[in-house]
């Protein structure tokens, strides 16, 4: 094929390329299209690099230097809220004589060590949750955060056991 197109420009002919071999204006061509992506590709480790700079470096933020309750105890903000203080759908009151049997509520007896507590109170809100049992058990389950809250707390597992003698 090239003897041929050789043979036919040196006998004076002018050969254009097909129309589907004729570049347009406006396109882009491959070798631009991969310094198109290098450049997108640079521009997004140069962004994770920049965010991630601190954590690179191991160098300490402000966060890290500062003490948060929550960063000295999870485990207390996961199962704990403040709303539960203000909670009086059961009529009890905090010192009131007719306060609820926490104890009796979890299932575990009064020396119960915090773990067992813990467990106890995991094991049931599986088995009562909303979601896992129906509608019907929001209130049973609500009566079991209360209890969990007041007798995962030391202090306010203190107050109740004082209470209820």
């Amino acid at each position: 094929m090239m003897l041929f197109a050789g043979v036919l420009l040196a006998a004076g002919a002018t050969w254009t390329p097909p129309a589907w071999a004729q570049r347009d204006e406006g396109a882009i061509t491959p070798e631009e299209t991969m310094i198109i992506f290098i450049i997108f590709i640079v521009a997004v480790i140069s962004l994770f690099l920049y965010l991630a700079r601190h954590s690179i470096r191991r160098q300490r933020t402000e966060y890290d230097d500062s003490s948060y309750d929550s960063k000295k105890n999870r485990d207390y903000e996961k199962y704990h809220s403040d709303w539960q203080d203000d909670y009086q759908e059961y009529g009890g009151h905090k010192g009131a004589p007719d306060a609820p049997d926490y104890y009796g509520i979890l299932g575990v007896p009064p020396d119960a060590t915090p773990h067992a507590i813990k467990s106890r109170y995991r094991e049931l809100a599986k088995e009562m949750h909303p979601d896992v049992s129906g509608g019907a058990s929001d209130t049973d389950m609500a009566r079991i955060n209360e209890a969990y809250e007041v007798l995962s707390d030391e202090r306010r597992r203190t107050e109740y056991d004082r209470g209820r003698e």
